[in-house]
């Protein structure tokens, strides 16, 4: 096993104690805290460093795997939680992104999915890390924004939308930057900007249940609205099978986004 993942368990632990005392900190005190913030700093810098210490073991960016992805998707949701506790003073938000980046991290200490430093010809692109690193942090703030609808749906509280459009609003501009990167990349390593195989094809569904989302929103952003907070939900379950549901798929076997060869 390569550094940077022996040393994972030990980093998440460390993260893990870190998110968790900030996200408790959080929800205790009714006011914003800055010693919950603090702590969550810490656990995206413990995060952070570990990311750029595997980056220098592997001697490319680790963005190639399911396992490598995971870091950064974990590393975005403190991100993300961090910035919605901080802007609109959400409590539990900070406890549910690291509930979901703890997820992410279990199952990484659990299976790493560990390969061989090089990159395929097709990764050598200078494309290659915007296009994977842009897509993960809109899948973070994707992420936080279904986390509140969520919340809103079941507790049929409006005055999260404000909360939610910026954050839907964020994260579909990134997913877009993320889709035209990866036209460009896809244009100069295969030499068509887009072939419609399966994880195009839900990279397609999913940018258009967001865009659904944008035109169901509330008008006046403070009414209750049913049909706005499920699109947002289906766009987000979109998102998992366009992130990783393909790859169980027949057609997997025979798409451009195979890697792991």
């Amino acid at each position: 096993m390569m550094l940077g993942w022996n040393i994972f368990p030990i980093v998440a632990a460390i993260v893990a104690v870190l998110a968790v005392a900030g996200a408790v900190v959080a929800l205790v005190r009714k006011e914003r805290s800055g010693l919950a913030m603090g702590m969550m700093c810490a656990a995206i810098v413990a995060m952070l460093a570990f990311i750029i210490t595997l980056w220098l073991t592997l001697q490319r960016p680790p963005l190639r795997t399911m396992g490598e992805t995971r870091l950064w998707y974990s590393f975005f949701l403190l991100v993300a939680g961090l910035f919605t506790y901080a802007r609109w003073r959400y409590r539990w938000i900070m406890s549910f992104s690291t509930l979901l980046a703890g997820v992410f991290i279990l199952i990484n200490i659990l299976k790493p999915e560990i390969h061989d430093q090089g990159l395929m010809p097709a990764l050598q692109s200078v494309w290659f890390v915007p296009h994977v690193s842009v897509y993960m942090f809109s899948y973070a703030l994707l992420g936080c924004a279904t986390l509140l609808s969520v919340v809103a749906l079941v507790s049929r509280r409006s005055d999260l939308n404000g909360a939610i459009e910026r954050l839907l609003y964020g994260g579909i501009a990134f997913l877009s930057i993320g889709m035209l990167t990866g036209s460009l990349w896809a244009k100069e390593a295969w030499g068509a900007y887009w072939s419609w195989d399966a994880k195009e094809a839900w990279a397609a569904a999913t940018w258009g249940l967001y865009l659904l989302a944008l035109h169901v929103a509330p008008a006046t952003g403070k009414r209750y609205d049913k049909a706005y907070y499920v699109v947002i939900v289906l766009g987000f379950l979109a998102l998992q099978m366009c992130w990783y549901g393909v790859n169980y798929l027949p057609s997997a076997a025979e798409s451009v986004h195979t890697y792991n060869q």
